[in-house]
């Protein structure tokens, strides 16, 4: 399967990374407007063209990896090469109708809306997938092709913000706990690069036991929260300091 990722930015060049993972070099195609962009995609094995129509053209599946104000600049010109092939746009925000009006005429196999993050580069994305026009076939193989480079959901088009929120944005949210959490470790005496080595394994540990034990969150809390003692008191301070409300709050700014 020949993949196209137009827009070598970040979120499109961890893309390109990710997928490389689990398909051949020669098989994934990056467009970006400027060559010294596409350096290390090429010293990776992969095609790198400034033209988007050429990478288009031997494509299966086209990942439009731009700016949701320059999709729809970039992808008119491109409709007329794509018949037989799947759009995926990662243009957040644009509604489902809107790409459905852009794409009328043409003839694809699928359009559909994804938002990863950028733990796709290493494997590890969360996905969102929204599907504006398909098929079973089409929608099984972007659900294939980001399953493969993480965990993939295929919600409905009005849950895209709230997974954009928690997921996308979430990437940020939450290393921000951990800069907080190295900082609390260096006022209590570790070294820099010490703090931040617990603090980030400490986060991966965490949630790789809940996922393991498909548990709610709260039940592992519950483990670790002995009567009396240090952690439940920790707990109690963050609270006391808006810590859940401040995150919800944060989340909830796409409304």
């Amino acid at each position: 399967m020949k993949i196209a990722i137009i827009g070598a930015g970040n979120m499109g060049g961890a893309t390109a990374l990710g997928l490389k993972r689990c398909l051949p070099e020669d098989e994934i195609t990056v467009t970006a407007r400027h060559a010294g962009t596409l350096e290390k995609y090429s010293k990776a094995g992969m095609k790198a063209t400034l033209d988007n129509s050429e990478a288009v053209r031997d494509a299966d599946v086209v990942i439009i990896a731009v700016k949701p104000w320059l999709l729809h600049e970039v992808l008119s010109p491109l409709l007329p090469l794509m018949d037989g092939r799947i759009l995926v746009s990662f243009a957040a925000g644009i509604p489902a109708a809107t790409l459905k009006e852009w794409t009328e005429g043409a003839r694809l196999s699928g359009v559909y809306t994804v938002i990863p993050n950028l733990a796709i580069e290493i494997g590890e994305s969360m996905t969102f997938i929204n599907e504006v026009s398909g098929n079973e076939e089409s929608l099984a193989i972007v659900k294939g092709l980001f399953d493969s480079t993480g965990k993939s959901m295929v919600v409905d088009e009005k849950q895209l913000g709230a997974g954009m929120m928690v997921a996308s944005c979430g990437t940020a949210f939450a290393l921000r706990y951990v800069r907080a959490t190295m900082e609390g470790g260096i006022e209590l005496g570790l070294y820099p690069k010490q703090a931040l080595e617990a603090a980030l394994q400490t986060v991966k540990g965490a949630a790789d036991l809940a996922d393991a034990h498909g548990t709610h969150p709260e039940q592992e809390i519950d483990r670790v929260t002995t009567p009396g003692g240090i952690t439940i008191r920790g707990l109690n301070a963050m609270e006391e300091a808006g810590f859940s409300n401040a995150v919800i709050q944060g989340l909830k700014i796409w409304k």
